[in-house]
C-alpha cells in the first residue's frame, strides 16, 4: 500500500502556483496511473487504483496549506496506511525552480504544510518530495512569492521537474525509496 500526497491549496486563484506544485505533481501522476481524483473524505480528494496487486492512493487535502495535517492523519487512521508507506511532494523556497530533494525525514523547515503533517502525525520521519521554487528576488514577501506562477523562463525546468516527480513517484511503487533517491535526488 502507497498514499502519494501532494500539498496546495484548493480553488481556482491558486492553480499553477508556486505553492500548488504538489497539487500539480499529483495530478500527472493520477494522468499517468490513469486514477480518477473523484472522491472525497476527510477534507481532501483522492483516487485509488491496485498497481501489481498493491493498493496505491492519491491525495490532495483541501484544508489550504497550513492545515493539511488535519486532512492526512484521519484519512491514513481510515485506511490504514502506515506512515512508512507515504510520500508527500511539496514546494521548497532553498531550491531551485524544477529541482529535486528526496529525504526520508527532516524538520518543517519553515514549511506550514509540513509543520501541520508532523504535529497530526508525531513524527518527522516521512518520506518527501521538495520540488524547488526558488526564492524570491528583490524583497518580494514569501507569502506572495509563493502564491505567484513561475516566470516563462522557469516553466522548462519546472516542467522537467515535475516529470522527474511523476516518475520518482511511479519508481516507489516498485522499489525502496533509497533506491528512488539514488537515482532522482539533485
Amino acid at each position: 500500500m502507497k498514499l502519494f500526497i501532494g500539498l496546495g491549496n484548493p480553488g481556482s486563484r491558486f492553480d499553477g502556483t508556486r505553492h500548488n506544485i504538489g497539487f500539480e505533481v499529483i495530478d500527472r501522476l493520477s494522468d499517468s496511473l490513469n486514477i480518477q481524483m473523484q472522491q472525497t473524505k476527510f477534507k481532501g480528494i483522492y483516487g485509488t487504483v491496485n498497481v501489481g496487486g498493491e493498493k496505491i492512493y492519491l491525495l490532495k487535502p483541501l484544508t489550504y496549506m497550513n492545515l493539511s495535517g488535519q486532512c492526512i492523519r484521519p484519512f491514513m487512521d481510515y485506511f490504514q496506511i502506515p506512515v512508512e508507506d507515504i510520500l508527500v511532494i511539496y514546494d521548497d523556497l532553498d531550491t531551485q525552480p524544477g529541482k529535486l530533494r528526496l529525504r526520508t525525514k527532516g524538520s518543517a523547515g519553515g514549511h506550514n504544510g509540513i509543520k501541520s503533517m508532523i504535529a497530526h502525525l508525531g513524527t518527522q520521519e516521512f518520506k518527501r518530495i521538495r520540488f524547488g521554487i526558488g526564492r524570491p528576488q528583490n524583497q518580494q514577501p514569501v507569502p506572495d512569492f509563493v502564491l505567484n506562477r513561475f516566470t516563462k523562463e522557469e516553466q522548462p525546468d519546472v516542467e522537467s521537474g515535475i516529470e522527474r516527480a511523476v516518475k520518482a513517484s511511479e519508481a516507489f511503487i516498485d522499489t525502496s525509496f533509497d533506491k528512488v533517491m539514488n537515482k532522482f535526488n539533485g
